[in-house]
């Protein structure tokens, strides 16, 4: 979805740095778009931080995992025992981390929410706790939407109220995505 959003922001004329975890999809070939990989949501973090002044319109795709491991091993951990206990410690939240320091009616932020219950909800939370002016809700009840399909069904969540979008390729959930944030944003410029 992330790589969708790029090519229909640079499609409508946006700059965009798109800064991308690990994965097998082929890079964007918009001249528009720049790629920076990570692999870690710290080095996320640190790729955001470094851009998100100068930027007008922030969307959170990525979905960086909630916990880290405390400790990690530098070798493999053999096999001992019936049992292994990990410590896992809370993970950065970059948009959350972000958001605290967004400049209001300057910056724009998007956020996803993938949600298993009480969906409305938690989106609704994200809004507020994470300082976005919009959330996209997936679900993975809905058949044919989220992850290792080409198609989603998504629902627009702001202050105004909420929006379900059909089912429909990626490609097209991401053209209204940057057509919501072209008509909720005053300062969207190109």
């Amino acid at each position: 979805m992330g790589y969708a959003l790029a090519d229909a922001f640079a499609a409508a004329g946006a700059d965009v740095m798109l800064i991308s975890g690990p994965t097998a999809l082929p890079d964007p070939t918009h001249p528009a778009i720049r790629i920076v990989r990570v692999v870690s949501g710290r080095e996320m973090l640190a790729a955001a931080e470094a851009v998100a002044p100068d930027c007008a319109v922030w969307v959170f795709a990525a979905a960086v995992a909630d916990y880290r491991p405390a400790e990690v091993s530098a070798t493999k951990i053999k096999k001992s025992g019936d049992r292994l206990m990990l410590e896992l410690v809370k993970n950065v939240d970059v948009a959350a981390t972000l958001g605290a320091g967004k400049r209001p009616g300057e910056q724009f932020s998007v956020g996803f929410a993938l949600e298993t219950n009480d969906e409305l909800a938690h989106a609704q939370g994200k809004l507020r706790n994470k300082n976005f002016d919009m959330v996209v809700l997936n679900s993975l009840a809905d058949p044919g939407a989220g992850f290792a399909h080409d198609t989603n069904r998504v629902t627009l969540v702001d202050a105004a109220g909420v929006v379900p979008l059909p089912l429909q390729l990626k490609t097209s959930v991401a053209q209204e995505i940057v057509a919501a944030v072209q008509t909720r944003f005053a300062g969207w410029r190109v």
